[in-house]
């Protein structure tokens, strides 16, 4: 299918052959008919995405300052890694959707296959959006015309913030399409209404829908303007609508506000707000998120958690539907607003009208009707007419953030043969797909799974999937590969074991089980491995874990999807103990630091051979401390390891230190390690009994409990 996509290196658009996108549980598949670009935002990405470096760092300061921290702990090339994947992987434009639903996802109620409805969806032929941001378009209202809900909404969820009352004076600074749409609302609930653009055509469009305007920049002044139109009085509200850098807004509009005025602020400005500005009147000021509540809360999008009507009157869907019941009323007009229109193949030609010096307002792209071939969930970038016989064909089901910074490289670098790579996203694995060679990017996990060239396959999805498509692979006879942890639950680990062990019955074996445990392959830990060998007794290992804080709503923090910071992530250090010890891990033990929503905790290990450890796992340090620091204690000796860069040795004849030049924590040995035990047939790399041993435990120091 066909998709709008805009590199954020670069920001050059193109419409690009995408796999199409399966409908989630709680979505709907919908098959575009028209979508708006939003001038606004999607002008502001495309200046930001054709802005030089420096340009960038001066618009994202807050990102400058994560990019410093970060070359302050692990060094440069993984911070330069890590800004270059974030730029490299392109952007979805459009979020102003109309089409009909042909498919139903799981557990959706109140829509049905052939609906017509409008939805938060990008510019694509088929788009899959939670059911929660999609609302059923009316008879009576067009689809040209229901395309604008959504910036309706946004507008409307700014007029909710401001309260206005009926016959109450406000202000709307800015006469783009939300700035219009604003004029509109605001004068079908009773307000007499100040617009200020310093654009005579909008100006003019604004006393069409009934407001006084003001064209701006010809002489006049809007304060005393402002002051003029109250009747003395000052406005009783000001949204903004503007999108500049400018402060100048915000300024403006805490000196036309009355006493107690409201202030909010839909679009984009400038916020160096002046202290006297509003202490003097006692104004109020707002920010406007979006669409309404639910938008960005992962609870009301992913998982179709309305908030309830008593309590939440109006939510995104809500807004939606009160916009799409003006439109169907004629009470509100966007018609006069549509400037242009392009078929979906000439989008390129209609941003260049939105960033160019032509006259715009509403630019529409219009879809073709429903083809066959576009529902395709796979695209072949390249064919191999013969695969050699001595590299590893894998297909990758998954390819987020790290799985495109770190384990993909990793393949590539080693050699094997890239086939398929399967995200949720179709953006996504045709970005991966580009970037590292694979032969074909798809949708749909099964072609992965069941290709007869693959031969292994890699798992780096959202922890609550592992554990199925480690059993697929299994059961389809693929070498496994899979980013950790290996499962969420007690009865998804006892599925696999027993899986794993009637597979031992088979005549060729089983296939090769991999956990992505990396850091008993890094070169500092390989090195300390060989220090421990001579050196008889128990050892006492001190792992102190810098991990940070994430917010509370992160997937990795959810116990169904991400497990718990414990389980997803402290398992690489419990493995990492268990392989230096040598010896199963025999009594175990957490405590936890008391806080609300505290992740961080001390887990305690006792291994077979009399060996201890200490896993210190904290969110609550300074980014500024080094992330994963490793003291081993040992005969009398010492090693310290410093975020896999510094190790140094204190009491060892003929060792004092190794340095490296950049941070290694194991990734790229870890791959050569499966895919050379893959080509060779030989034992795997972790013994799948402490793969096994492992799992369990962290699974028990998580609290998991059998059900």
């Amino acid at each position: 299918m066909k998709q709008v996509l805009q590199s954020l290196k670069t920001g050059k658009v193109e419409v690009a052959e995408v796999p199409a996108p399966a409908v989630r549980p709680g979505a709907l598949l919908i098959r575009t008919r028209v979508s708006l670009i939003s001038p606004g935002t999607e002008r502001m990405l495309l200046e930001f995405g054709k802005a030089g470096w420096l340009a960038k760092a001066r618009q994202q300061p807050d990102k400058v300052r994560q990019v410093w921290e970060k070359i302050r702990t692990d060094g440069l090339w993984p911070a330069v890694e890590a800004v270059r994947s974030k730029l490299e992987r392109p952007l979805e434009l459009g979020y102003c959707n109309v089409g009909t639903v042909v498919e139903v996802g799981p557990g959706v109620t109140g829509f049905s296959v052939g609906d017509r409805v409008v939805s938060n969806g990008p510019h694509a032929e088929l788009v899959s959006v939670p059911v929660n941001l999609c609302a059923r378009v009316p008879d009576t209202v067009a689809d040209d015309e229901a395309v604008f809900t959504v910036l309706g909404a946004v507008a409307l969820q700014g007029i909710r913030l401001a309260q206005p009352a009926l016959g109450e004076s406000v202000a709307v600074i800015g006469l783009g399409l939300v700035g219009l749409l604003t004029v509109q609302l605001l004068r079908a609930q009773g307000c007499r209404v100040l617009g200020l653009d310093p654009d005579a055509a909008r100006v003019a469009l604004a006393r069409q829908f009934g407001a006084e305007a003001v064209e701006l920049g010809t002489g006049s002044d809007p304060v005393a303007t402002a002051q003029a139109f109250s009747r003395g009085l000052g406005m009783d509200a000001v949204i903004i609508a503007a999108a500049t850098q400018s402060p100048e807004p915000i300024h403006q509009a805490a000196r036309m506000c009355r006493k107690r005025g409201r202030i909010v602020l839909v679009g984009m400005s400038g916020l160096e707000l002046s202290r006297a500005d509003f202490y003097e009147k006692e104004l109020t000021f707002q920010v406007s998120c979006s669409y309404g509540p639910g938008r960005y809360d992962p609870a009301y999008e992913e998982k179709g958690q309305d908030y309830p009507v008593a309590f939440v009157r109006w939510t995104a869907q809500r807004n939606f539907e009160a916009v799409l019941d003006m439109l169907a009323d004629r009470r509100l007009d966007v018609r006069p607003l549509i400037s242009h229109r392009f078929p979906i193949a000439d989008a390129e030609k209609a941003y260049a009208v939105v960033m160019g010096s032509e006259p715009s307002l509403g630019v529409l792209l219009e879809y073709p009707g429903a083809e066959p071939d576009r529902a395709q969930r796979t695209v072949v970038l390249r064919s191999v007419s013969v695969a050699r016989s001595d590299r590893v064909v894998v297909s990758v089901i998954g390819a987020g953030e790290y799985a495109t910074r770190v384990l993909l490289p990793a393949f590539k670098a080693a050699g094997a043969r890239l086939r398929i790579v399967a995200t949720r996203s179709g953006t996504g694995s045709l970005h991966a797909a580009r970037k590292f060679g694979f032969e074909a990017a798809t949708t749909d996990p099964e072609q992965a799974l069941h290709d007869p060239e693959t031969t292994a396959v890699v798992i780096a999805t959202r922890h609550d999937s592992h554990a199925h498509y480690v059993l697929a692979a299994l059961r389809a006879g693929k070498h496994v590969f899979v980013e950790k942890p290996l499962c969420l639950t007690h009865e998804e680990l006892d599925e696999i074991e027993r899986l794993y062990t009637s597979l031992l019955e088979a005549p060729s074996g089983p296939p090769l089980l991999m956990v992505g445990f990396n850091r008993r392959f890094a070169p500092h830990v390989q090195k300390m491995k060989a220090l421990l060998e001579g050196v008889p007794g128990p050892r006492a290992m001190v792992m102190t874990v810098n991990a940070g804080a994430v917010p509370a709503d992160h997937w990795t923090r959810d116990p169904q999807v991400g497990g718990g910071r414990i389980l997803g992530e402290a398992c690489h250090f419990i493995d990492l103990l268990r392989y230096l010890a040598g010896a199963p891990i025999k009594r175990y033990s957490r405590f936890d630091l008391q806080g609300p929503s505290s992740d961080a905790a001390t887990v305690q290990l006792v291994f077979a051979d009399g060996s201890i450890g200490t896993i210190h796992y904290f969110t609550n340090g300074s980014r500024a401390f080094p992330k994963e620091r490793l003291e081993v204690f040992a005969g009398g000796r010492v090693l310290q390891l410093d975020n896999f860069r510094r190790l140094r040795g204190y009491g060892w004849p003929g060792f004092s230190r190794m340095r490296l030049w950049r941070q290694d924590k194991g990734q790229r040995a870890c791959v050569r390690a499966f895919l050379t035990a893959v080509e060779r047939g030989g034992p795997p790399p972790i013994a799948v009994e402490e793969l096994f041993e492992v799992s369990r435990v962290t699974l028990e120091l998580a609290g998991r409990r059998r059900a």
